[in-house]
């Protein structure tokens, strides 16, 4: 039988149902017979299941399954237990395009990157998840030139371009890897530090979009971060190498990386201060995920008692900055994730997320905010928290994540006057 509801409309609908069931991909994945990486793709829209295998997911999860097909199901069906050939389907398509994309791109350089890149239109990782594995060609350049590249790729990230982010990456991590390995001493470990910070990015891209690109990119960022021997990177490094830990529902074992990381920086330093701050946030958020309350608000409150050593100045950290502000924010979050978003409201109200510095940031501060509403059953407040996300950052609003939130908002019981045409114009539904 057809399914009439296009592939990433279902896949928003399945991530809601799973996060607010509170399972991991890994333990969805595990009664479905699919994999987590599946799972991830499957709520990206980037995986088409079959008309059994969708009422598999719908079961497991509780989801009418008329809400999936978009047609009424025609009485009991047996759900076929063997594995779809989607996932082989899959990877054929992307190996077609991992092809095609490199017969296009096989001489790309720094700034230059591949005509086929554009395919992340609609996805930002696409392009970084076809050539990470297999990185374009590159010339060594100047690590002047890189370092200003790196720069403007980090400006793209903090503005929440996430399209031109997802372009400029393969040519950007090809040149960098080409550099380092062209040269020596103090400047690799200069190139290093680039290629290091390029990886942060890379995976920092990839979690935004549930790509599986998140883990190999965080692990070659950690592993060029330690190469570079300054303290700064292989803390970036091993924060959005927590975070796919942590994704991956293992929690105790991001918040022990991120702890040991925070440990072996010095407080007293403003930028290895800083790191250690946001690091010990990360921490706190996967302790709060791992339903750990006494571990996630004594992690809080000490970042909060830093963060009176380094705010007064720019910390200069790669995507996160350590500041009063910030805390708070991740205390939202803290308390969602731990049950009680209730706590967060007092919070909510005394931030001033204006005075965030970054488009991205303080997008992510109404993201929070609207899991808190949400949580709560306030429609109004999650929709306008939802608006506000998307005058910040109009890419934002289109990830997977708050797809999944905007797809729940729409079929909740109260109704609220706009949402149908937000989730159209964000591409939660088909226009």
């Amino acid at each position: 039988m057809d399914v009439t509801r296009p592939t990433r409309e279902i896949g928003a609908e399945l991530r809601g149902a799973r996060c607010r069931a509170r399972l991991t991909q890994a333990e969805v994945g595990e009664a479905v017979g699919y994999s987590a990486s599946a799972v991830s793709r499957v709520e990206a829209g980037r995986m088409r299941l079959e008309y059994n295998r969708l009422l598999a997911f719908a079961a497991f999860l509780g989801i009418p399954p008329d809400r999936l097909t978009g047609t009424p199901v025609p009485g009991p069906a047996k759900v076929d237990t063997v594995r779809s050939p989607a996932d082989e389907e899959d990877a054929v398509r992307r190996r077609n395009l991992l092809t095609g994309a490199l017969a296009a791109g096989a001489t790309a350089a720094l700034g230059a990157p591949a005509a086929s890149a554009a395919s992340g239109a609609g996805d930002p990782a696409a392009p970084l998840e076809d050539f990470l594995f297999r990185l374009p060609s590159a010339a060594p350049v100047p690590l002047a030139r890189l370092m200003q590249e790196t720069a403007s790729a980090r400006a793209d990230f903090r503005a929440a371009r996430y399209n031109a982010l997802g372009r400029a990456l393969p040519c950007l991590l090809a040149a960098a890897s080409a550099t380092r390995e062209e040269t020596t001493g103090h400047e690799r470990e200069k190139a290093s530090l680039v290629l290091a910070r390029s990886y942060v990015l890379a995976a920092e891209l990839a979690l935004k979009q549930h790509s599986d690109a998140a883990w190999a990119a965080a692990d070659r960022a950690l592993t060029a971060a330690r190469a570079s021997g300054h303290p700064v990177p292989v803390g970036e490094a091993s924060r959005v190498l927590a975070i796919t830990m942590r994704r991956s529902g293992n929690c105790p074992s991001a918040v022990r990386l991120l702890t040991r990381e925070a440990g072996d920086l010095d407080a007293g330093q403003e930028q290895t201060g800083a790191v250690r701050t946001t690091l010990m946030l990360t921490a706190a958020y996967s302790a709060a995920t791992g339903k750990d309350r006494t571990t996630a608000l004594d992690l809080l409150d000490a970042a909060e008692e830093e963060t009176t050593r380094h705010e007064a100045t720019p910390s200069g950290l790669f995507t996160v900055d350590a500041t009063r502000t910030q805390v708070d924010v991740y205390r939202i979050g803290v308390l969602n994730a731990l049950g009680v978003p209730d706590e967060g409201v007092s919070v909510a109200r005394r931030i001033n997320i204006d005075s965030m510095p970054t488009p991205e940031r303080r997008a992510r501060a109404w993201t929070d905010t609207a899991r808190m509403w949400h949580a709560l059953r306030d429609s109004r407040q999650t929709f306008a928290a939802l608006r506000h996300v998307e005058q910040e950052a109009p890419q934002e609003v289109r990830r997977p994540a708050l797809q999944a939130l905007t797809t729940d908002l729409l079929y909740a019981s109260a109704r609220v006057p706009g949402v149908r045409e937000f989730a159209a114009r964000t591409g939660a539904i088909s226009a």
